[in-house]
């Protein structure tokens, strides 16, 4: 199976052959700002996997832990299209609204609900954690 995807404008596009390895939700106050949202939904893959035609920019960004978080957009368009986080470097997470297709998107985890709008519901039987894993 082949995942793709790409942002806004078309001039950054991916392709994954892998299946992904996790599908989760964010609540952090940094995705939300990222994302413009309540939350992130982010899927997670194998980084030798990922296959990148054109050209991201990179926002050093800071988690909580105050470790690097390599938030990756179109400088085009300015779409968020990947997140890296250092401390695992075998891992790309994908921001899952750039996907060509989000049908089978289920979400395995919800982190960050701390962080969370309080008019977000979680369905109960997805496991949550206050703040990352």
């Amino acid at each position: 199976m082949s995942i793709s995807g790409g942002c806004l404008c078309g001039q950054a596009r991916y392709e994954v052959a892998a299946q992904p390895l996790l599908t989760g939700v964010c609540h952090c106050k940094n995705c939300q700002r990222q994302a413009g949202s309540a939350f992130s939904i982010l899927i997670g893959v194998p980084k030798p996997a990922v296959r990148l035609e054109g050209h991201l920019k990179t926002y050093v960004d800071t988690a909580d832990s105050g470790r690097p978080v390599h938030r990756q957009f179109c400088e085009t368009c300015g779409s968020p299209v990947f997140t890296q986080v250092p401390d695992q470097p075998d891992m790309t997470y994908i921001k899952a609204g750039t996907l060509d297709d989000t049908s089978s998107l289920q979400p395995q985890i919800h982190f960050w609900c701390d962080s969370a709008q309080p008019w977000v519901d979680i369905d109960s039987d997805v496991q949550k954690f206050p703040k990352n894993p």
